[in-house]
């Protein structure tokens, strides 16, 4: 079906948009609901129809990877030795959906640009000591929203974000800004949600739909391999996870990139991480891990994250705060986490 509908798509034009094919699979989810809408366990997934985008776009992208040259050369002039991310490899930038406050376009009335830079310059001096207030940092953050938003929204580099808005990398900052951005508070959302569905999603992930898919079934008897006797919580979310990814039929390494457990910010190999948010994980799996980083545009943004909630957290606090759109290969994982 896929392949017909994507060469009728092809007559109209050479290279259909991700739009068109979004447009095409609304309509086709709407006609064909019980045979082509995204559910888990009566619950919709997202909008319901974004494994049939995913699959056109793949199919797209195949046909037309068939007609293109195998060598993609260099352009001539361009400075290609350096290690800067060029604008196109940076992940895309996403528009306002799902914010309250995306685009602050004045300053709070007991603020000024002078009484915001030394907040930030406070913000600095502070995250370069081991001991700080949490509640001045709160506060902070805060009081500097808005400075935040217009850094991010005008495109400014992932390095200069860094440099300037240290918390706003860490639990602490981006919760935050991203409850001030959404209005909804990011890790106790996340942890509520667990409590509530997290169990049922569990066992149906690993018995209805192992009964049923050879992949996610080779995923349970894996990571109870990995697993071992540990329980928790966060051992539970850590299978959830990774099922929902052999689930969606997503890609695992889009997500997570695995380093020896001794490894440093500085040893990690950032060529091969992922332009988008993506957890690095110290140790050979997520359960012997005891320390996770996020890397962002290929540099490594937070190194100290010592539990796999809070780095799910960042991570997906990341997408939103930074203006980033999912990308395809993780599309229906964190359309689903974000729905759920």
């Amino acid at each position: 079906m896929i392949r017909i509908i994507v060469k009728e798509m092809m007559k109209a034009c050479a290279s259909p948009t991700r739009r068109a094919s979004t447009e095409i699979a609304k309509k086709l989810v709407a006609m064909y609901p019980k045979s082509l809408q995204d559910v888990i366990e009566g619950d919709v997934v997202g909008q319901g129809y974004h494994s049939l985008v995913k699959q056109i776009q793949a199919r797209i992208e195949n046909v037309k990877r068939s007609t293109s040259p195998v060598l993609q050369k260099r352009k001539l002039g361009g400075s290609d030795d350096t290690d800067e991310i060029t604008p196109e490899k940076r992940p895309s930038v996403q528009d306002t959906y799902g914010c309250i406050k995306w685009d602050m376009k004045f300053l709070p009335v007991t603020e000024t640009l002078e009484t915001q830079q030394e907040k930030k310059e406070r913000m600095k001096i502070l995250s370069e000591q081991t001991s700080f207030s949490h509640e001045e940092v709160k506060t902070l953050m805060n009081c500097t929203y808005y400075s935040q938003r217009k850094a991010i929204n005008s495109g400014a580099d992932m390095q200069t974000i860094i440099e300037e808005w240290p918390f706003l990398f860490q639990p602490i900052g981006m919760i935050v800004h991203f409850e001030e951005l959404t209005g909804v508070p990011l890790k106790e959302t996340f942890l509520t949600s667990l409590e509530k569905k997290g169990k049922r999603l569990l066992d149906f992930l690993k018995n209805t739909c192992a009964d049923k898919s050879k992949r996610v079934l080779e995923a349970v008897i894996k990571l109870r391999m990995q697993r071992g006797q540990l329980k928790g919580c966060s051992k539970d979310v850590k299978d959830m996870m990774l099922l929902l990814l052999s689930y969606f039929d997503e890609k695992e390494e889009t997500l997570f990139h695995y380093v020896d457990e001794t490894c440093l910010a500085k040893e990690v190999h950032v060529e091969s991480l992922p332009v988008t948010p993506c957890i690095i994980v110290c140790g050979s799996s997520c359960f012997a891990s005891r320390l996770f980083m996020l890397s962002i545009d290929q540099k490594v943004v937070n190194d100290q994250i010592t539990d796999f909630i809070s780095a799910i957290c960042l991570m997906l606090g990341s997408y939103y705060c930074l203006n980033i759109h999912y990308p395809l290969e993780l599309g229906s994982t964190l359309e689903f986490l974000q729905r759920h």
